[in-house]
């Protein structure tokens, strides 16, 4: 039987779906990015709004986990979650980020870097009214990133707050949104041979510069 470790390094794919080159790709990289996210929308892929964030603690040591985007336009990329976990706190004290796109099915990748601050907080009470109860009632139980006992301990305080606020919670202080204003934009296409497309913008003098990368 051949064991997972043999089969890793028998994995081959060959990307052929697409390409992207200097010449239809867009001038602004967030124009390119909307048109990128409209064909995984409009290819149904399953969750195209996840994204990989990145962040660096004081420590220096890198950490990911995925985030969903909840809105973008020129000032940058919006994502809502706990401002006092982990990546809240390294945030805090390392405001520069990175955020990566990856839809599989589309032979693609988006990297994006740039510098990260809360929304308004009129931005985030909007924003929280919008979500479902229970995802409500979830960010009151949550104490995101800490060791907790066991789930009966979520289970607990979720109770709680449904006894202390019913159907109305308010957006609790330590949650809201977080804007990425990029700097940097990245686009990776597949290509046949490992000989992919990839396109890099960044921002110089108050423009955007795109340039080829060698794959």
């Amino acid at each position: 039987m051949t064991s997972p470790k043999d089969l890793l390094s028998q994995l081959r794919k060959s990307y052929e779906r697409a390409e992207l080159d200097e010449k239809s790709s867009e001038a602004d990289p967030l124009r390119q990015f909307e048109r990128w996210m409209s064909e995984a929308l409009d290819a149904q892929l399953p969750e195209p709004n996840a994204m990989t964030l990145a962040t660096v603690g004081s420590d220096l040591r890198p950490s990911t986990r995925i985030v969903l985007i909840k809105g973008y336009d020129a000032r940058g990329i919006v994502w809502y979650t706990n401002y006092e976990s982990r990546k809240g706190r390294e945030l805090a004290g390392n405001p520069y980020a990175a955020l990566q796109f990856h839809w599989v099915e589309l032979e693609r990748v988006v990297r994006i870097e740039g510098r990260v601050e809360q929304v308004e907080p009129e931005l985030s009470d909007e924003y929280f009214a919008s979500r479902p109860l229970d995802s409500r009632l979830g960010a009151w139980a949550s104490p995101q990133s800490q060791v907790i006992a066991g789930r009966d301990v979520l289970v607990k305080n979720a109770a709680g707050a449904a006894a202390k606020y019913l159907l109305a919670p308010p957006r609790p202080p330590h949650w809201g949104g977080y804007r990425l204003n990029p700097d940097r934009w990245e686009f990776w296409q597949g290509r046949k041979s490992r000989l992919h497309d990839r396109l890099r913008y960044r921002m110089e003098d108050g423009h955007w510069l795109r340039e080829r990368l060698a794959p």
